[in-house]
């Protein structure tokens, strides 16, 4: 269908009708700059709004064809606006006219109950904390546009001034006006409430009621069972009773939603919970699933009583040292990436979302999303779409994106650029052309739209673009260097080597890395985003300030650099010594290994991790600028247990099996053990083994220490070795490990 821009009137009958139909004029404003009149009468609409009880529910919303116009009907004020952004989703604005890609009419009605996202207004966020209620609301009806039906808010004690000097409002008269706006456009409200644990029951319960009061719209309440909180699932679940009963005599229809996050403080924390919960307290309402979850999604499901339906929580906002890291089934995002991008930057993900989906939703009722920023918008709209319907169109949705969001650019290149930038996380940058295809892209998006340097969306995926591109720069440059300085490294020749390793950057290097300050701070401007401490006020470095870890180590140059500095504090003899054991510090020879977890990756190993093991990031923090680690050490796999397998040892010869860890220094561990082709090789307090000190202060990083165990001839199979390190109750960290033939003594 097409509609000229000189026949835009829209026709509404009643208050909310005619609400929505102002929202939908300003939406056609904003895309043509002529604004459609809004009007009660019927007669060549080119689209008429209208609201009908008889429809379903308030998510379902119906388009039919009339009289060459349209005519949307829905439940309330809410299914108008999916209506509407459905039609502004498949719509181009060509000359003078809009175009619809497809027939829209027909009834739409979600798969999920539940469908929503967290914005919370709190001073951890990158970028809520520093809007508006004008921007809220903007945000609102994005979010609606690809099918959100809740908005998720965060509360503390009442009238807590915990603030920034971004913050306009407290927490407490934040949420009262953020719920009443939401209520406007019929968007379900739920509330994040952590249990303190400094309060006594008198006292949350009283916060509680005085707060529930002054909001106006309540439909959930969600108390995470831990993080934070440290209550143990018995109390937990009694307390969420109480505060149930207090929630639903103010607000009768809201429901209890307590999650299965468990402190880390109980082992038996989960088991007490399904024991509670197998009372069945009708208090209890739904159950949410979210990060450090007290069981995995289908155990929990299958534990839970079938009365309670679950809610899911995902994480899809955070890249690592989170639930579901970048490449999440692997695990094995790259070190450089890792380091310079961290936890909080911008982060389209299109597909694993949507395996992400297809994992979990079929256990669910819906969710609402965990989200610290507008870093990760692209994946809201996604998974608002996938639970709007789960067998949607990935690459439609993108395309809807672009048409929605960067109406002026070409909806094609917009999503396959936005499927380059996931592809661009994948393997070495060095090795990855999409990192090239995508950044070209977006300077030809920026070039050929000029207005869209003015669009915080676009400006996002543009800021990410450079990242890419810088980083993968940087490190080619850096292996380079590193390549050179290694050669006169083999003569002796350190001051060259550290000559060569401290070669200034190219002019397009600085020209790019100097356009990401400006960019960061027209960001700021257009949408909020705290891309550094200093200057736009971000809560941390790890909380999307990626100009604070942007230059991060991508290469062992900084590591390299400072060891043979330190080097020539040595005489010469000694030097030659250190600088052999420097450049050999990761060789082996065939019938050794040498094995990194941020080097080579869990695929490596010839066998699968089991259970949910952590990957704690270590390259991204600040102490690596002042103390630079190598490369091989920026992965800390962090669990119970770690299996390998590793064969072509030569037989009826020893060797030595050398492990880094993590320094934890708990001396309540009496369970680590290695375990060898099946027999103990060690078992005792943490970590055992033989220490060498040179080692550790030479080649490792500071907080970190090495054991070496005898792997003695007998002990292998057949030249091969099935690994097994393990520790029951507090698990171990390590980064590395070498097993290295012994002397043949003779």
């Amino acid at each position: 269908m097409k509609f000229s821009y000189t026949n835009l009137n829209i026709c509404a009958g009643n208050n909310e009708s005619l609400y929505a139909a102002e929202l939908f004029s300003n939406e056609i404003f904003e895309r043509t700059r002529v604004k459609p009149s809004v009007t009660n009468a019927s007669k060549n609409a080119f689209v008429t709004l209208v609201t009908d009880d008889s429809v379903d529910n308030k998510d379902t919303f119906i388009i039919s064809e009339s009289n060459g116009g349209l005519i949307i009907t829905a439940k309330t004020i809410r299914g108008l606006i999916f209506g509407y952004s459905l039609f502004l989703r498949k719509a181009k604005f060509i000359s003078d006219e809009i175009l619809l890609v497809e027939d829209i009419c027909g009834i739409h009605k979600p798969q999920k109950k539940i469908r929503g996202h967290q914005v919370g207004y709190r001073t951890t966020p990158n970028t809520y904390d520093a809007w508006d209620y004008e921007q809220y609301f903007r945000y609102y009806l994005d979010m609606m546009a690809f099918g959100t039906n809740t908005c998720e808010h965060n509360t503390t004690k009442f009238g807590k001034k915990e603030m920034n000097p971004l913050m306009r409002y407290t927490q407490s008269e934040f949420v009262t006006e953020a719920s009443r706006l939401a209520d406007t456009v019929d968007l379900d409200v739920s509330l994040w409430h952590a249990n303190d644990d400094s309060e006594t029951e008198e006292e949350a319960l009283a916060i509680r009621k005085k707060l529930y009061s002054q909001i106006p719209r309540i439909d959930a309440v969600f108390p995470p069972g831990g993080d934070p909180g440290n209550m143990y699932s018995d109390a937990f679940i009694e307390r969420c009773k109480k505060i149930s009963d207090i929630l639903k005599k103010i607000h009768p229809n809201a429901q209890m939603h307590p999650s299965a996050q468990a402190p880390h403080s109980y082992r038996d924390w989960g088991d007490t919970l399904i024991k509670e919960l197998n009372k069945e307290p009708d208090e209890i309402d739904a159950l949410i699933m979210g990060p450090n979850h007290a069981f995995p999604m289908h155990e929990l499901r299958k534990k839970t009583p079938s009365k309670y339906p679950l809610r899911f929580y995902p994480d899809i906002t955070h890249n690592l040292r989170c639930e579901y890291p970048v490449n999440f089934l692997e695990d094995d995002w790259h070190f450089s990436l890792c380091n310079t991008l961290s936890r909080e930057s911008v982060n389209p993900r299109p597909t694993e979302l949507r395996t992400l989906h297809r994992t979990f939703a079929p256990y669910t009722i819906g969710s609402v999303s965990y989200s610290e920023g507008a870093h990760d918008d692209v994946n809201k709209m996604i998974w608002s779409a996938l639970e709007w319907d789960k067998d949607a169109d990935l690459r439609e949705i993108l395309l809807d994106y672009a048409r929605m969001f960067l109406y002026e650019a070409d909806e094609e290149k917009v999503a396959d650029t936005i499927f380059l930038l996931e592809k661009s996380w994948q393997g070495d940058p060095v090795e990855n052309p999409c990192i090239d295809v995508a950044y070209n892209n977006l300077c030809e998006i920026k070039r050929n739209s000029p207005s869209l340097s003015d669009n915080w969306r676009f400006m996002l995926l543009y800021f990410r673009g450079c990242c890419d591109k810088l980083v993968k720069m940087r490190r080619a440059f850096e292996n380079m260097l590193l390549k050179k300085a290694k050669a006169h490294l083999h003569n002796n020749n350190v001051e060259k080597a550290i000559e060569i390793l401290e070669t200034p950057f190219n002019a397009d290097y600085v020209t790019l890395r100097n356009e990401l300050n400006g960019l960061a701070e027209k960001l700021f401007k257009l949408i909020g985003i705290q891309l550094d401490v200093e200057h736009y006020y971000a809560d941390s470095w790890e909380r999307g300030a990626t100009l604070e870890t942007i230059d991060n180590n991508v290469s062992d140059k900084a590591f390299f650099t400072e060891k043979l500095k330190y080097s020539l504090t040595l005489d010469s003899h000694e030097r030659a010594a250190f600088v052999n054991r420097l450049l050999n510090r990761n060789k082996t020879e065939t019938d050794e290994v040498y094995y990194s977890v941020a080097l080579h990756g869990l695929n490596t190993l010839g066998v699968k991790q089991t259970g949910e093991f952590y990957m704690d990031i270590q390259g991204d923090r600040p102490y690596t600028k002042e103390t630079p680690l190598p490369m091989s050490m920026t992965k800390v796999f962090d669990h119970f247990t770690f299996r390998a397998n590793f064969g072509g040892f030569e037989n009826n010869r020893d060797y030595a099996l050398t492990i880094a860890y993590k320094t934890d220094n708990n001396p309540d561990i009496l369970n680590h053990r290695i375990t060898v082709n099946g027999k103990i090789l060690y078992e005792g307090a943490q970590y055992g083994g033989y220490k060498n000190p040179d080692f550790d202060n030479e080649l490792l990083a500071p907080g970190f220490e090495s054991a070496t165990y005898l792997l003695p001839s007998e002990i292998f199979i057949n030249g091969t070795l099935e690994l097994e390190i393990s520790e029951p109750d507090a698990g171990f960290k390590f980064c590395e490990l070498w097993i290295k033939k012994q002397p043949t003594i003779k």
